[in-house]
């Protein structure tokens, strides 16, 4: 039996040019449907990159994009507001943004760039002081994920006693006040809990609307108790690296050997963070802690909030989705932050300190008065220029009457969107 002949070099040429157009051409037919927009896409912003990147894509868009089979655009940027706004402005907005600042969605609300959310979302799902509505009686945001503020991180084999004589002394704080776009914000966060401590809800509830000076008695006292914690006017070093350190980076020395620090005043999310966890980190509210505070705990909180600027069929599909309890239970089960999504109910506690079910029972219980963060709520403006004058302030604490001064003009200016309430009250 004759052999079976093999095929010429210049056959097996022309079928693998062959194969390799037809690749090219279900590739641009793909292209194509794509770029024709037959393929369902929705468009989303938010600030979670890297790790957190890879674990929202997994845990809560990757489910969304198989059960609706549609594909979700995702960007993630640290300067995510600097994004919309350039987007806004170019006529090229996200169909769905995750922003950390009721302020600057609302001032997008009164734009008419927002979509109101009632008809796609239950208000009651999260509570007036999460997803409140505006002077216009409409709902923009709900959480996606909230933060329990107004704590002070310590390692576990730190005593009552060593934090309380720790509190006195500038260098036992881990303190960073970098943040690329936002540097400034964690001292903005010492600010608002100080005032928050000391004067109680209402009057901070005042300031956050605006209604209050930013030379006010209550104010200008506020600003002075940090300084004296942060070491404002004290040792030069200690001050140039709480300003040239990044907020992440600030609790590393706390497992420095001799330990560079013991105690950091940052949210519940910080406890996700190696060196915290390496130091088996415990907190106490900061009410215990600050001087002069009152003693009457009510909780500055922060969040991540959801808001809708093009009502397209596939944006209403992912904004049901990210209001689920599902979506909310996964992500939360990813991150540091907590659901205040009333379907979802906090871990079962295991062994040992159980920080994790205390700080989302503290969230969620509405006996407890929560104060969402006051630069948060802010008009953008007035928002970036305070963190900008803590960083001021910092460096040279004898500016201060000049920061107070260009905040209280700047806070005069016509037209900006102030929120009506940022703080509940216990029943």
């Amino acid at each position: 039996m004759n052999a079976r002949p093999r095929p010429s070099r210049r056959l097996v040429r022309r079928v693998t040019v062959l194969a390799s157009c037809l690749a090219l051409l279900a590739a641009a037919v793909v292209t194509g449907v794509r770029a024709l927009g037959n393929e369902p896409t929705v468009t989303l912003l938010a600030n979670w990159t890297g790790e957190d990147e890879k674990h929202f894509r997994q845990s809560v868009i990757e489910p969304f994009e198989r059960k609706y089979h549609i594909h979700v655009d995702y960007q993630g940027s640290n300067a995510e507001s600097q994004v919309l706004g350039a987007d806004v402005e170019a006529g090229t907005p996200p169909d769905v943004v995750v922003l950390t600042g009721p302020g600057e969605l609302a001032e997008y609300a009164r734009q008419k760039h927002l979509v109101p959310l009632e008809q796609l979302v239950d208000p009651d799902d999260f509570g007036p002081s999460w997803a409140m509505p505006l002077t216009d009686g409409h709902v923009y945001w709900f959480p996606l994920k909230a933060d329990l503020k107004s704590i002070v991180w310590y390692p576990a084999d730190v005593g009552e006693q060593q934090r309380r004589r720790a509190v006195h002394r500038p260098a036992e704080w881990c303190v960073g006040m970098g943040s690329g776009a936002t540097s400034g914000w964690p001292g903005t966060d010492w600010i608002e809990d100080i005032l928050l401590q000391r004067y109680g809800a209402d009057l901070y509830e005042k300031w956050a609307r605006g209604d209050l000076s930013w030379r006010s008695p209550q104010m200008r006292e506020a600003w002075k108790a940090w300084g004296r914690l942060a070491g404002a006017g004290g040792d030069p070093e200690l001050v140039r690296r709480a300003l040239k350190t990044r907020y992440e980076e600030a609790s590393q020395p706390v497992t420095a050997k001799p330990r560079g620090c013991t105690l950091e005043h940052q949210a519940s999310f910080i406890r996700g963070r190696p060196a915290w966890q390496q130091a088996d980190g415990r907190y106490a509210p900061s009410a215990q802690l600050i001087p002069g505070a009152a003693g009457t705990h009510p909780w500055e909180v922060s969040g991540d909030l959801v808001a809708l600027l093009h009502a397209t069929p596939e944006a209403k599909k992912l904004i049901r989705h990210l209001a689920s309890g599902d979506a909310q239970r996964a992500w939360s089960d990813k991150e540091s932050g907590f659901s205040v999504h009333t379907g979802v109910r906090p871990a079962p506690g295991g062994t040992g300190p159980d920080w994790r079910r205390s700080l989302a029972l503290t969230l969620r219980d509405r006996r407890e008065v929560h104060c969402f963060d006051a630069s948060d709520a802010m008009p953008p403006a007035v928002r970036d220029a305070f963190a900008e004058a803590t960083i001021e302030f910092l460096a040279h604490p004898d500016h201060l009457d000049t920061l107070l001064h260009s905040l209280d003009t700047l806070s005069a200016t016509p037209d900006l969107t102030w929120l009506p309430s940022v703080c509940d009250r216990a029943p």
